[in-house]
């Protein structure tokens, strides 16, 4: 089978070496072997997204020699295509609307004794699940409201489900540890969950190259991937980059761009060539878990 791998940075601020460790192991994936590496931008939060960040990252990788095959796919292109596997799951009965707000589901957690967590902190109280069918209907038609997938319920149809990980072997999927989360947000008709799981069976993706902080994401991407009956590509959740400081690099917290080294003349094929021996730049390494 020939590899197909892919990048697929979001346009919210300038790439940082973190990116080109995951970009240039993605490139080197799959180009050694013949296969094709893709390009994605992550475009769908439109309140962040900004072109001059897509300019951004087209520049920085051509400046590392990590070129794509085929045309740039951009998310906020594929709103329809989205909306039809969130109407397939609403058929099924696998997904309520969700009325609530972010201080309404703190007072909730808030006021539980023993309110269970998942990977992203405190998980739903299901709060909406609850609500009558006529009831919710109603404020369906008057209410902003996000679509949220009855984990339990998916979880039952769905059946015991696995993937492999080149780094864990093979993985028992757990997807009911992250309650019910949001498929589809009020502000953007859709959430990375079931984004990139519509995305990656489109562009025929086998091997899936990220952080080790999405790991937990995968749990849900395989469960959504079994309701659709879309294929399961290989995962690959490498160590985070770390700053001397040990802290991971991030771009909320000033990780030193790949643009400012570009401009100050930096040779970038030559940084990529050192990540791809697995290399490091001096005062960087790798997160332990």
């Amino acid at each position: 089978m020939t590899c197909i791998s892919r990048f697929a940075p979001s346009p919210t601020g300038r790439l940082h070496l973190g990116h080109a460790w995951s970009a240039v192991q993605a490139h080197a994936l799959a180009r050694p072997r013949g296969g094709r590496f893709l390009l994605r931008i992550e475009d769908i939060d439109q309140g962040r997204s900004r072109p001059e960040h897509v300019a951004a990252i087209l520049a920085d990788l051509a400046w590392m020699g990590l070129d794509h095959d085929g045309p740039v796919m951009f998310q906020s292109q594929r709103m329809p295509l989205y909306a039809a596997a969130l109407d397939r799951l609403k058929a099924a009965g696998l997904v309520y609307p969700c009325f609530c707000t972010r201080a309404d589901i703190a007072r909730e957690v808030a006021a539980s004794a023993s309110a269970p967590h998942g990977s992203d902190g405190p998980i739903y109280p299901r709060t909406c699940r609850t609500l009558a069918p006529d009831v919710r209907a109603e404020r369906v038609a008057r209410e902003p409201h996000a679509w949220r997938i009855d984990m339990a319920r998916a979880v039952a149809v769905a059946g015991p489900l696995a993937w492999e990980d080149a780094h864990a072997g093979t993985v028992a999927a757990d997807p009911g540890a992250q309650g019910d989360v949001v498929l589809a947000r009020k502000d953007a008709g859709v959430s990375y969950h079931l984004a990139v799981t519509v995305d990656d069976a489109a562009q025929g993706v086998t091997d899936v190259v990220r952080g080790r902080d999405l790991f937990a994401a995968t749990h849900i991407h395989r469960l959504l991937q079994a309701l659709l009956a879309l294929p399961t590509p290989r995962y690959h959740h490498h160590p985070l980059l770390v700053g001397a400081d040990g802290a991971r690099l991030a771009k909320r917290h000033g990780a030193p761009s790949l643009e400012a080294m570009r401009l100050a003349g930096e040779d970038g094929r030559a940084l990529a060539e050192e990540i791809r021996h697995g290399r490091l730049p001096l005062g960087f390494g790798l997160a332990s878990a």
